[in-house]
């Protein structure tokens, strides 16, 4: 009997990936494996089902949960989904463990094997694995064209027969791979950029892609490439020396993560 691989349309709000691309069923198909799809599953990743020309389809998505060997998603599963899962089956997607309790545990008393592609080591020889810096990379891109859409200023300096206009001030709080791809952009649109990090380690990459660096006199250098927490007294130090960063800024845009946490949104920076 062959393996049969399993993908789902995605229903989270607000969600358009797709964890199967055409391309990718071809090569499953090539190697002797089933694979089944709920109808639309690629719609909103801009795939429509006409391009998934060697796959099945399933009647509904139940029938694939319960068909699937390997099922593949985007979205971590919700406790009903886990429910219809066959036992034995192998689970591959960003599952959130830190957060949902519930489901990991329901993935444990129904034996199945789950894979957390966010918690794939970022080294070389998982390179081709790493999601993490593959949306981070697209997430830092994306945070600067919004941000240039919603200011009331250019991002460039604009010399013109009436005059010049001064360029945006730009602000990157978190130089990771987000971060970096964020200062990049905003560099190529002409904004002045400068950029903050916990990890000294990032003030060369920083100032090699022309941004200026904000010293702030804390240094959280942690492991696998991650901050550690920072002290009371350390946060109070590092947020009396970016308020006046946060202040000049035009656009501040905000890509630190912390592990199985949630990431620092606009309150928690206007805090």
């Amino acid at each position: 009997m062959p393996i049969t691989i399993g993908a789902l349309r995605e229903s989270a709000p607000g969600e358009t990936r797709v964890s199967l691309v055409p391309e990718v069923v071809d090569k499953f198909i090539a190697t002797g494996a089933r694979v089944l799809l709920e109808a639309g599953a690629g719609t909103s990743a801009q795939f429509p089902d006409a391009l998934y020309r060697q796959g099945e389809w399933a009647t509904s998505a139940g029938a694939i949960l319960s068909q699937a060997d390997v099922l593949l998603t985007v979205a971590p599963l919700s406790l009903e989904q886990i429910s219809q899962l066959k036992p034995g089956a192998v689970v591959v997607g960003f599952m959130q463990a830190h957060a949902r309790h519930a489901e990991v545990k329901a993935l444990r008393d129904r034996k199945i094997t789950s894979f957390a592609v966010e918690l794939i080591p970022r080294i070389s020889r998982a390179q081709s694995m790493d999601a993490l810096s593959s949306q981070a990379s697209l997430a830092g891109y994306k945070a600067v064209l919004i941000a240039a859409n919603n200011l009331e200023k250019f991002m460039p300096m604009l010399t013109t027969a009436a005059g010049t206009i001064r360029p945006s001030q730009a602000l990157i709080i978190g130089a990771g791979v987000a971060g970096l791809q964020a200062i990049a952009t905003a560099r190529r649109l002409g904004a002045v950029v400068e950029a903050y990090d916990v990890r000294s380690a990032t003030r060369e990459q920083v100032k090699s892609l022309g941004a200026k660096f904000v010293e702030t006199g804390v240094s959280a250098d942690g492991v696998g490439g991650y901050a550690r927490e920072l002290t009371a007294e350390e946060k109070a130090k590092q947020q009396e020396a970016l308020d006046a960063r946060i202040a000049a800024a035009d656009a501040v845009i905000a890509t630190a993560s912390v592990p199985g946490r949630k990431a620092p949104n606009r309150a928690a920076i206007a805090n």
